[in-house]
């Protein structure tokens, strides 16, 4: 199967948990208010012998963290949010899977609780507490495949490092098609003790991925989702399928490794999920990874500091991933869709380089770009001390690899589709927004010309 890789530039919670009502000031308690928003968005890292620093399970856990608490959720789509969930809430699209931030009720909520003196409550008002994996298990259910790459040590002081991880086998024997591909890290450092971002708990912070088969044409070569720290699994859409051929060996062939202080010894696990045997894609996942590479001039002790990416989609576009990447000085990245005369921002996200988020969208609100869209990327960059991801902001940065080097690049997923699929799409999609009175942001041909739909669009 051919694929199409263009490339213009070199702990996701599954929970459908709804919002507790509003509630007066006095009314605010832990047991009953704050400890389901906590269930829903927080505990997945912050209980024992997780990622996180503390647990944020009992309220004798919580109450010393409030003030902190109400600060870091407070920050909404900015760097330093927990939990960290970017996208911007007052423009472009909002239907994610998996998403797990909190509505401005909730932010609202918290703030009430810890100035009202952060009370418990009535115990007796507790929710069950809900079954959660474990953070070393993996999101998409067991994997029917996992292959480790090589292990390798990172010296505690060691500068960032980047190139070929290595090569292994597969151990694959038939041809399978790919549900759903997750990454994770196995590295000998002890949880939950030496920093509050991720990055300080891994050490790989990314590496790419692709498949060959030794002797074969090149088209049975596949360059997968890449790895990054703080990653979610990647589930590809239900009708697209990705092979991994029988004899198949995994690549690295760009990993960039950083040390955090501490001998470590790491290795990268590729879990595997495939569809039933017999399975039959019916449409392609394309990667489509844009941005800007040569032109990155990060300034020294300089904010708001701005570049500008653009692509032609070739052919009808189903959007299904929206997913940043930028280095630390990043902090914000928006898309817009240009077509004709509509332009429209898809998504607009705050940007932590110690959190790196995939964003799923809604298989109901996946943006539909006719061919001939054109994808306009923003991103902007603080190599200032108001950063503190920055290590250095006197130092200019360009492109590369390293954490001190810059990146702008968005690497969307797609599928594409002819034009009587893409009409047949765009007509159930107009349907559907018909039924609930507002606008569809992300098709871009849907007729909005009724002023009950008018109304839900725009910017």
């Amino acid at each position: 199967m051919t694929k199409r890789l263009i490339i213009i530039a070199t702990f996701a919670l599954a929970a459908t948990g709804t919002p507790q009502p509003a509630a007066a000031q006095d009314e605010v308690t832990f047991s009953k208010h704050i400890a389901p928003i906590f269930q829903r968005s927080c505990q997945k890292c912050h209980r024992p012998d997780s990622l996180a620093p503390m647990s944020l399970i009992t309220y004798e856990e919580v109450r010393p963290w409030a003030r902190s608490i109400k600060q870091r959720t407070g920050l909404r789509n900015r760097m330093g949010v927990m939990p960290p969930w970017y996208i911007e809430k007052d423009l472009g699209i909002q239907d994610f899977k998996d998403d797990w931030s909190l509505s401005d009720e909730q932010i609202q909520l918290i703030a009430t609780w810890v100035d009202n003196g952060a009370p418990e409550g009535n115990p007796a008002d507790m929710p069950t507490p809900p079954p959660f994996i474990d953070v070393d298990e993996w999101e998409i259910g067991t994997p029917d495949l996992v292959v480790s790459s090589p292990e390798v040590e990172v010296a505690g002081e060691a500068p960032d490092w980047w190139g070929m991880l290595g090569v292994v086998d597969a151990g694959l024997t038939e041809d399978r098609y790919v549900a759903a591909i997750e990454y994770k890290e196995r590295n000998d450092l002890k949880r939950g003790v030496r920093s509050d971002t991720v990055g300080g708990l891994f050490v790989v912070h990314h590496s790419a991925l692709s498949t060959l088969v030794p002797g074969s044409e090149r088209e049975t070569t596949y360059t997968w989702p890449v790895h990054e720290v703080g990653r979610n699994a990647d589930v590809f859409d239900a009708e697209a399928g990705v092979m991994l051929r029988a004899g198949s060996q995994l690549v690295f062939p760009s990993t960039h490794l950083h040390s955090n202080g501490t001998d470590t010894k790491v290795r990268l696990d590729v879990g595997f999920k495939f569809h039933p045997k017999g399975y039959e894609p019916t449409k392609e996942v394309e990667l489509l990874f844009f941005g800007n590479g040569p032109d990155i001039d990060i300034r020294g002790n300089e904010d708001n500091q701005r570049m500008d990416a653009y692509f032609t989609l070739p052919e009808n576009t189903k959007l299904s991933v929206y997913e940043p990447h930028m280095h630390a000085p990043g902090v914000r990245m928006c898309l817009e869709a240009i077509w004709g005369d509509t332009t429209q921002t898809l998504n607009c996200s705050g940007y932590d380089h110690n959190w790196v988020r995939v964003y799923k969208y809604a298989d109901d609100s996946a943006p539909l770009l006719p061919k001939g869209t054109i994808l306009h990327l923003s991103g902007y960059f603080n190599n200032t001390l108001t950063n503190p991801n920055v290590p250095d902001p006197r130092n200019w940065s360009g492109a590369g690899h390293r954490s001190v080097d810059n990146m702008f690049i968005n690497l969307l997923q797609a599928i594409y589709m002819d034009d009587e699929e893409f009409a047949a799409e765009v007509a159930r999609r107009e349907r559907l927004e018909r039924a609930d009175g507002t606008a569809d942001l992300g098709c871009l041909t849907c007729d909005t010309s009724s002023p009950e739909l008018n109304a839900g669009g725009g910017q």
